[in-house]
């Protein structure tokens, strides 16, 4: 397969700034020509291999985080919202798209928030006209979208707990997984706090074992009250939560202050995030989880197993398998509730997630609701020709008794058919068959394919076609 030429203008300029050099003098210690330097600043010329190393030589990057990846995602992103009834007008060719996120992509970040302020503006002024006057919040991103945001720009990996989460099972002594009981110990033996798994009254609610939640610290009584009814796998995580927003509060608090969210609570929101991260670090740890991980050619079950953990705790790890000189195989993962919204999103690959409105109905995300506590497979293509090898299950988190709500949603892992050699679920399958795989989009508005039968509403970008004596299964034809 061809190389694809890496245009990355934006982070060599970044390099650059850092060591303070002008172009000149950056590209005498690169050994090439400033006239060349100036067209990858530009994005004119691709980064050839010789400068990569000459990079790595001169500058110590690692040459791993140069990737495009980064344009890909954002690409994705600008593209949806250009697509959106709101932005109006003429629509830009792709390859002006190109150009502005290779070339400005502070300036392509600027207009995504100012596309979710303008849709917010626009949602809200339909449902609540009447409030208009009191709406002074309107063009401000909601906390959670802020947070998500945060966590899809930097690829789903923080570096720095992620090394800490490590640490912690390193220091448990626990290779292949971080156990309740080690945790307990360690929450009490550091600080002093214990842990009740339902026995007595959940912390401040004098509502025993039926208080509800999933966990609740007290800082006066130091008592950290665990749900009974939850599995072992989710109260160890918990714990490990804790001791997060315990032992690295200052660590997370200088990651929230360099993301510059614009609002409390989404500061308060990402420190929940951050410290999920850090939980999920410990009890997967990086080197013993992605050794594991290619060991047992990424089975989910198997992993799951090895580290007594859940199917989802596992899916969202492998996605954040993303250590400069360490990457694993580059996954996508979700989470998608029965309407097909997407509550959790991340993606490592060319393919990023719709980021408004639900999900193709032609993903196996939501078949998997038909065969739950399954692993179902698919061989899927998107509109852009990339190929992939998608999984989903369905699966259920009940919270208590008969008249307790039970959450279900499926979960979404896949890569690029390239790695599918990697996973034990391409074993049987033919790749090498084009008819093998299924024609998927993103969002119905910015797919283009005109033979879909599952289209829900046309494509912004297309001028539909309509013949009143033609009946086809949808009603209208694309140009």
């Amino acid at each position: 397969m061809r190389a694809r030429k890496l245009f990355i203008g934006g982070k060599i300029r970044a390099i650059r700034g850092e060591h303070g050099l002008t172009q000149a003098g950056f590209a005498a210690k690169l050994g090439i020509s400033t006239s060349y330097l100036n067209q990858i600043e530009n994005n004119q010329r691709h980064v050839s291999a010789s400068v990569l190393l000459a990079l790595a030589e001169a500058f110590s990057v690692d040459i791993t985080t140069l990737s495009d990846q980064d344009t890909d995602r954002l690409l994705a992103d600008v593209s949806e919202a250009l697509a959106d009834p709101v932005s109006g007008g003429a629509q830009p060719s792709l390859t002006d798209v190109k150009l502005v996120v290779q070339n400005a992509p502070s300036f392509a970040r600027a207009f995504l928030s100012l596309h979710q302020a303008m849709r917010r503006s626009g949602d809200q002024l339909a449902e609540l006209d009447e409030t208009l006057e009191r709406s002074g919040a309107l063009s401000e991103p909601t906390p959670y979208e802020e947070v998500r945001d945060f966590f899809h720009y930097v690829d789903n990996y923080i570096h720095e707990l992620d090394l800490a989460g490590e640490a912690l099972s390193r220091d448990l002594a626990k290779s292949r997984g971080v156990s309740l009981k080690a945790l307990a110990d360690h929450i009490e033996r550091r600080h002093r706090v214990r842990v009740v798994i339902g026995a007595g009254s959940e912390p401040g609610t004098g509502q025993g074992d039926a208080g509800g939640g999933l966990r609740r610290f007290d800082p006066v009584s130091r008592v950290l009250w665990l749900n009974p009814r939850t599995p072992v796998s989710t109260q160890a995580f918990q714990i490990a939560c804790q001791i997060a927003l315990i032992e690295h509060d200052a660590a997370m608090s200088r990651i929230i202050s360099e993301a510059r969210f614009r609002s409390a609570d989404a500061a308060g929101i990402c420190r929940i995030g951050l410290a999920n991260y850090f939980a999920g670090a410990a009890i997967l740890p990086y080197g013993a989880f992605s050794a594991a991980a290619r060991e047992l050619r990424h089975d989910l079950v198997l992993l799951a197993d090895r580290f007594a953990t859940s199917l989802e705790q596992v899916a969202h790890r492998l996605s954040t398998l993303q250590r400069p000189g360490q990457k694993g195989v580059p996954f996508f993962f979700a989470r998608v509730d029965k309407a097909g919204n997407i509550t959790k999103r991340h993606s490592a690959t060319k393919l990023q997630f719709a980021r408004f409105g639900s999900a193709c109905p032609l993903w196996n995300a939501h078949s998997a609701f038909e065969t739950p506590n399954r692993i179902i497979r698919q061989l899927a293509e998107t509109p852009d020709g990339v190929r992939y090898l998608c999984l989903a299950t369905a699966v259920s988190k009940p919270s208590g008794g008969w008249r307790d709500p039970v959450q279900s949603y499926a979960l979404a892992l896949g890569c690029e058919v390239a790695h599918a050699g990697e996973l034990v679920y391409a074993d049987d399958l033919d790749i090498a068959r084009a008819e093998a795989f299924e024609p998927i989009g993103v969002s119905c508005r910015i797919c283009e394919r005109r033979n879909c039968h599952q289209r829900a509403v046309p494509p912004l970008k297309r001028r539909l076609v309509v013949d009143p004596n033609t009946r086809k299964t949808v009603p209208y034809g694309l140009e």
